[in-house]
């Protein structure tokens, strides 16, 4: 249900109804503890910078050494717009501090609810805003203007967005941080798969630099993982931009046959030739898109037939207005859009609100999330593979007081 005194709003053009104008703009630090296990879950991933010997970390086994407290921190952006205010987070802090020191004196006064005019204003506001920290910053407004419309209409974003096209969303889960020692990894793909996760995600951490003998440690991961869960379920695998095109297209001829779901971001964003080039060489789908800045930089690595899978993420590339707009472009070429998972909550509505057929999935990262909802009253959680769709105003972010040791109130300028 529309919250009463609003309907009148929604009757009226955009220039005949009074504004819903923001009040303010706060930047809220949040801290706390849990309780964690320490010595495992933290492999690394191959990073570019791992090309360098002196860059490059050992290799990882776990190491269990019980429980142990870990201090925990979390920004959330809160716009306030008189009796009704929105809320999006945990977010980047240098993602806020633009917020606070360029973004907050503009957006005071505004119409919270004239969302195209205002990420148009945005975007048009700085030289720098295409990309980096400032397009981050634009996402986070994003995210909390559509937060504060549903709360404004009692809606959840997904109805805002068109309405759902399903009850539930199936997730795929990224394992980032668990062991790749193989007797772990073997027992680690089954029980998941047994739990419900039909689409997993590993994360390879071997490159270039490691020679020959990473590249053979890289495809023994991939014969195991499939020969561990069999045949029924998907395999992705992720490269972190650690790769050149001659490693990628190694490693892919040797693994074909076990089938991978895809390769992700085996180059950096600026290297669309390789991209192209993989994509031309192997039957792997070749993904990338989580650091995709705007509709243009999608569409750019659509057209040119490099990818498959774009990966764009609401947090970085624009919020859930622009991951919108690159669905429908995605849908014009047939590339699926499975959103980068950095936070949950925009991804998963932008997906609920789109065909099956361009949004299929969205991402879980299942050890991150674990403490990066640890705020949260009622965090997000899957259930035999899938989110279950609430109809929570917004995105149904609520904070649980119990959690939080200390709350400030934040300023950067």
């Amino acid at each position: 249900m529309l919250r009463r005194e609003f309907l009148p709003l929604l009757a009226l053009p955009l220039w005949g109804r009074p504004a819903l104008k923001i009040t303010d703009v706060e930047i809220w630090k949040l801290e706390g503890k849990r309780q964690t296990e320490a010595g495992v879950n933290r492999q690394h991933q191959i990073q570019p910078i791992h090309l360098y010997e002196e860059r490059r970390p050992p290799v990882y086994k776990d190491n269990p050494q019980g429980t142990a407290p870990a201090n925990l921190t979390a920004y959330y952006l809160k716009i306030i717009a008189g009796d009704v205010s929105g809320i999006y987070g945990p977010i980047d802090k240098e993602a806020i501090i633009v917020v606070d020191q360029q973004l907050k004196n503009f957006l005071i006064g505004k119409d919270a609810l004239a969302g195209e005019t205002l990420w148009d204003q945005m975007y048009r506001l700085n030289r720098h805003s295409r990309a980096g920290h400032f397009m981050m910053a634009i996402s986070a407004v994003d995210n909390a203007l559509w937060d504060l419309r549903g709360h404004a209409l009692n809606a959840p974003v997904y109805q805002l967005l068109g309405g759902p096209t399903r009850a539930k969303i199936a997730v795929y889960g990224s394992c980032l941080g668990y062991s790749l020692e193989l007797d772990k990894v073997q027992e680690r793909t089954k029980e998941l798969r047994d739990s419900g996760f039909q689409h997993q995600k590993w994360f390879l951490a071997y490159g270039p630099g490691h020679g020959p003998e990473g590249l053979l440690k890289n495809v023994e991961l991939v014969r195991t993982l499939r020969e561990s869960a069999g045949d029924g379920v998907d395999l992705m695998f992720d490269a972190f931009m650690g790769w050149d095109l001659n490693y990628a297209l190694a490693w892919a001829k040797q693994v074909e046959q076990y089938r991978p779901r895809w390769i992700e971001e085996a180059f950096p964003m600026d290297k669309l030739e390789s991209f192209i080039a993989l994509r031309r060489a192997t039957s792997i789908p070749v993904a990338t898109g989580e650091h995709v800045y705007g509709r243009w930089e999608a569409k750019r690595f659509m057209e040119s037939g490099a990818i498959q899978v774009m990966q764009a993420d609401p947090e970085w590339c624009g919020g859930v207005s622009e991951l919108a707009k690159i669905c429908n472009i995605a849908s014009s070429f047939d590339v699926q859009v499975i959103p980068h998972g950095h936070n949950v909550h925009a991804a998963l509505h932008v997906v609920a609100s789109q065909s099956p057929m361009t949004c299929p999935l969205v991402e879980f990262l299942i050890l991150k999330m674990v403490n990066y909802y640890h705020f949260d009253k009622n965090p997000i959680r899957v259930k035999d593979g899938h989110i279950q769709l609430n109809d929570k105003p917004g995105f149904g972010i609520e904070l649980d007081d119990s959690k939080i040791e200390k709350k400030t109130l934040m300023k950067f300028s």
